[in-house]
Order: C-alpha cells, then sequence, then structure tokens
C-alpha cells in the first residue's frame, strides 16, 4: 500500500513538472513570437472587423494627434478614418508615428497573430497610394513633420518626393487658383489627408 501511495506522488510529482516545463516552452515561444510581432501587423489587427470599430489615438511627428478608427494598412503605411464624423480619410506613413493610444483590450488583441497578408497589400506602398491620389486627381491636405500644413492636388508621385499644386482645399484644381508649387520630400510628410469618396 505504501509502495503504491510512493509511486503515485511520484507519478503525480513527475506530472507537475512535465506541466511546469510545456508551460515554460509556451511562454517562451509566446515571447519569441511576440519579439517578431510589426507594428504593420498590429495595425493589420485592428483593421479587422472585429476591431475595426473601436477608435484609437495616433501621436504624430509634427504633434499632432488624431482620434481614427484603422480602415487599411499597407507595406509601409496606415489609412485611418477620421473619428469625429467627417468624411476624411487620413494617409499616414509608420515613420511619421510616435504613439498608438488604444484601451489595454485592444493592446492585448493587436498582439494576437495577424491574419496572412494578401501580396497586393505587401507591395502597396506609401508612394504607390499617392500616385493613386494623382490618377484620381484628388485635393488633399498634407501635414509636414514640423508641423506647417499644406493644401492642394498631388500633380506628380516620384521615387522619394511629391509634386504639389498649392490650392485652396475644395477647389478643383484649376490655373487660375493654384498660387504656387512645392516639391515635398516623402521623408517630410507626417500624414495625407483627403476627402474620402467612400464616405457619404
Amino acid at each position: 500500500m505504501r509502495w503504491d501511495r510512493f509511486f503515485d506522488d511520484l507519478e503525480d510529482q513527475l506530472a507537475s513538472e512535465w506541466e511546469a516545463e510545456r508551460a515554460a516552452l509556451d511562454t517562451e515561444a509566446e515571447r519569441l513570437r511576440l519579439s517578431r510581432v510589426t507594428l504593420r501587423e498590429r495595425f493589420t489587427v485592428l483593421a479587422s472587423t472585429e476591431a475595426a470599430a473601436v477608435p484609437i489615438s495616433i501621436e504624430l511627428s509634427d504633434r499632432s494627434v488624431l482620434r481614427c478608427r484603422v480602415t487599411g494598412v499597407g507595406a509601409d503605411w496606415v489609412a485611418l478614418q477620421a473619428d469625429e464624423g467627417g468624411r476624411d480619410a487620413v494617409l499616414i506613413p509608420f515613420a511619421s508615428i510616435l504613439s498608438v493610444g488604444m484601451p489595454h483590450v485592444e493592446v492585448l488583441r493587436s498582439a494576437r497573430p495577424a491574419p496572412r497578408p494578401t501580396n497586393l497589400s505587401d507591395r502597396m506602398t506609401f508612394g504607390f497610394m499617392l500616385r493613386d491620389l494623382v490618377r484620381r486627381r484628388v485635393g488633399v491636405a498634407i501635414g509636414l513633420v514640423h508641423g506647417r500644413a499644406l493644401t492642394g492636388t498631388i500633380d506628380r508621385a516620384g521615387a522619394d518626393h511629391l509634386d504639389l499644386a498649392l490650392h485652396d482645399r475644395g477647389a478643383p484644381r484649376r490655373n487660375d487658383v493654384v498660387t504656387g508649387h512645392r516639391l515635398v520630400p516623402l521623408t517630410a510628410l507626417a500624414w495625407v489627408r483627403f476627402d474620402d469618396p467612400a464616405v457619404r
């Protein structure tokens, strides 16, 4: 009888040690997974349907803070819908993000494994999105990293800069309303805001 109890105790102790070792391995595997998570992956989770309704705040390099919802993610940018209820959409290059504020539950949720990205979203760079705005002739407001904002229409988007025809926001780009032109390096952009036709 005593030997049976001894072996049962030994078996319970081994099982307990095995569970502790497995838990430690699981914890280490999770730490390793988290060490590889990128900001892009976290935004991808935030853009998913269950989290997309939660507003977040993003502090940018121009010291502005946007309260918004994540609507899309590309290779090096995030698309946001302003939370003020307007029709403005905002493109933000990851390089201009200083911090992201959100409820703790969303912090935890965003650290979960992200959905598999499509090859198309991997290739859609910030420059690609700017070239789409050129093609659509959309009026924009752009925020520069030092805090100044410019309005107009992007005439061309090069590899590392854009050409902006300056005019009042909301006015169509016509030669008689253009007040000047600027070449703006992409590294100087904190955000690009434009009227989102999908929001009416």
